[in-house]
């Protein structure tokens, strides 16, 4: 393992992804406990794509983490998809950690409902959880959920908002095999805002592959900006990421 440090945040480089995804999770369970310790119940917010695979692979198995004080988020999710379509991101979480743990409450973004209501909904949701622990990634395009550089908003006054995706970031999901082509790909999504993402007391940051090196450098070496959305994470105090020797390429 490779340590570099970029203002606030620790880089941690694996060999494989494997190692990334298991050490990451060890860590991440340490840390629930730690503060479960302080708190009777935390409030937690998953991201999901294909590069949290081996993370939330390893979390679920580990026995020792206390799921029945944790609430469960997830960060995003697509218009218009119902729930039983498999590539929402309700499915996906609920197949890789929602319905394998016993969590304490689970708060699911549903795409199916009328946008306004529904941000309404999460908006008060989310103000009466106050995040303790974030899991996330970052995307081709540097966004952090699904705030891509058109929309990213380091001052956004909402907790949720619906945005329009931006090409390269409906193109991931097609690299990601999570659509078959672009014109599958919805337009238009619920994410969750950056100022909610960075109030997490802690950030876990699971960025592995080939296809996110570019992300990573222009991530920590590029101006904190709107135009790279995950640079943001350079100003947190608490970011843990974790990548493999692909994403980590161009540091």
């Amino acid at each position: 393992m490779i340590q570099k440090q970029y203002d606030k945040v620790v880089i941690n480089i694996y060999d494989t992804r494997e190692e990334m995804g298991e050490v990451a999770a060890a860590e991440a369970s340490e840390c629930i406990k730690k503060l479960l310790k302080e708190k009777k119940v935390i409030n937690c917010m998953f991201a999901a794509a294909p590069s949290q695979n081996e993370f939330l692979a390893a979390l679920v198995e580990d026995k020792s983490i206390p799921w029945q004080q944790i609430n469960a988020f997830h960060m995003d999710e697509y218009m218009g998809l119902e729930k039983e379509d498999s590539r929402t991101f309700r499915a996906f979480l609920k197949d890789a950690i929602f319905d394998r743990v016993p969590f304490n409450q689970i708060f699911l973004i549903n795409g199916e409902k009328e946008p306004v209501e529904e941000c309404e909904r999460l908006e008060t949701v989310m103000k009466e959880h106050p995040l303790d622990i974030v899991f996330m990634g970052i995307g081709e395009n540097g966004h952090i959920a699904f705030n891509d550089p058109p929309v990213a908003d380091f001052k956004d006054p909402k907790n949720i908002k619906i945005v329009e995706l931006e090409e390269s970031c409906r193109k991931q999901q097609v690299h990601d095999k999570c659509f078959e082509t672009l014109e599958d790909v919805p337009k238009y999504a619920f994410t969750v805002t950056i100022p909610k993402l960075i109030e997490a007391t802690h950030i876990f940051c699971i960025v592995p592959g080939i296809l996110k090196a570019q992300a990573i450098m222009d991530t920590f070496m590029g101006p904190i900006s709107e135009i790279c959305p995950a640079s943001i994470l350079r100003t947190h105090n608490n970011t843990y990421l974790y990548a493999d020797k692909d994403s980590a390429s161009k540091l």
